[in-house]
């Protein structure tokens, strides 16, 4: 299978230049940018007044609370989870969060994501739908054991068990991750076999830390010290960990998740929603750690579109350090894709020759997105997932021209509205 993508604005290698330029794809990596490729190809894509980014890479989400949308709005997180989310979540079956599973997945398509880190459970019922979809995804079951030993063996049975069963589906598109929910709801004895288990079986791991000043209160009381530091005195940290959110770090955390290689998922919109704060992005990357871009679920973003997840992002740091040169357009671009594929280890995140095929074709024949002046600052400031027209993701087209080719978009949408009303 061979795609040519003509005449568009690529946006080329690590330092995303701009060229006007042609894209080979064979296979499932991209083969040759160049002006005036002439090779025939299986489809032929006119990109004319368009730009060919690369796909983004959304780095931390819980990809079926899409069902949740709207349901708990305006709440501060513990209110918000213990009260709301969590007694919907019970009503959950493998089949519910499927269709959710699907949910997400088309909406990430049509907002041009081509890789996703999620968090949920029944993830073996979530694989599938990414499977079907043709997106990456690299799922963790949500671990959760409160201190019960008797939780805590459950809980790492089922991760295991979730693993054999993603493992079985053979597909290098399909990851699993392990995912410890966070400190103050996983036991040390959890956390410490977690980390044993991704040496193990050579497994990231992904875990919610520093989201509230509740969570670091609860955890200084209980530990006598940050939950950064708890992680870094039980060796639990390393450069296959990628940590959510992280709004509440002092110098001593950043210094250490720069020493241990550790990547941080920022979360702008769920940060902002639920009143958490916001992370000190410009200290992370002064101090050499990895940043990367998330939208997190549904019900707190409420959407999963990384178009927009990263004009918040670039205008949150803007007025909340009252510096307008922080968190400049192209270092947020680089969050939302390069940033992302390395802390998941895939050769993706920029187009160039011998990269992954993972792209979005982003229309620019709109008045909001003309003249075109400069292609990465109007993807940061003004363009939103609507403006992206085809989705490529290991050489396959996905969606083309707007329509979805992967997946039946009636059929998703009535199946979530036919669940809402049995959960809300």
């Amino acid at each position: 299978m061979s795609i040519l993508i003509r005449n568009g604005y690529v946006i080329y290698g690590e330092d995303f230049e701009i060229v006007k330029a042609d894209v080979l794809i064979e296979g499932n990596s991209i083969a040759e940018v160049r002006k005036g490729i002439n090779e025939s190809a299986d489809t032929v894509i006119d990109a004319s007044g368009r730009v060919v980014s690369p796909g983004f890479i959304n780095l931390h989400t819980h990809s079926p609370m899409g069902l949740l949308r709207g349901l708990a709005d305006d709440l501060p997180l513990m209110d918000w989870l213990q009260n709301h989310i969590w007694p919907r979540e019970a009503k959950l079956t493998p089949e519910y969060i499927k269709v959710g599973a699907y949910l997400g997945a088309l909406e990430m398509i049509k907002t041009g994501t081509t890789t996703f880190l999620d968090m949920y459970f029944h993830m073996d019922a979530v694989a599938e739908a990414v499977l079907d979809s043709g997106l990456r995804g690299y799922l963790s079951y949500g671990m959760i054991d409160l201190g019960d030993p008797e939780k805590t063996e459950k809980e790492i049975k089922e991760a295991l068990r979730e693993m054999k069963s993603i493992e079985k589906l053979n597909s290098e598109r399909v990851q699993f991750v392990f995912g410890p929910h966070a400190p103050y709801t996983c036991s040390i004895a959890l956390l410490k076999e977690v980390r044993r288990l991704a040496s193990e079986h050579n497994r990231l791991i992904t875990i919610h830390v520093s989201e509230t000043m509740a969570e670091i209160g609860q955890i200084t009381e209980r530990y006598g010290k940050s939950p950064v530091v708890l992680l870094d005195d039980i060796g639990f940290l390393g450069s296959d960990v990628i940590i959510a959110h992280g709004v509440w770090l002092d110098s001593r955390d950043i210094q250490i998740l720069a020493r241990n290689g550790v990547t941080v998922a920022h979360n702008p919109g769920s940060n902002m929603k639920l009143a958490s704060g916001v992370m000190p992005l410009q200290k992370l990357i002064n101090a050499g750690v990895n940043v990367g871009l998330g939208t997190d679920g549904a019900a707190s973003n409420n959407n999963l579109d990384m178009l927009e997840e990263m004009k918040l992002a670039a205008l949150l740091h803007k007025v909340h350090n009252l510096d307008p040169t922080v968190a400049d357009a192209k270092t947020v671009f680089k969050m939302a894709t390069l940033n992302g594929a390395r802390a998941l280890g895939i050769k993706a995140g920029i187009i160039k020759e011998g990269y992954l095929a993972d792209l979005a074709i982003i229309d620019f024949n709109q008045p909001h997105l003309r003249p075109i002046n400069n292609v990465i600052s109007h993807l940061v400031y003004s363009a939103n997932g609507n403006d992206v027209e085809t989705t490529i993701v290991d050489g396959k087209i996905l969606m083309l021209d707007r329509e979805v080719l992967t997946l039946d978009e009636e059929k998703i949408l009535d199946d979530a509205e036919k669940i809402v009303g049995k959960i809300g």
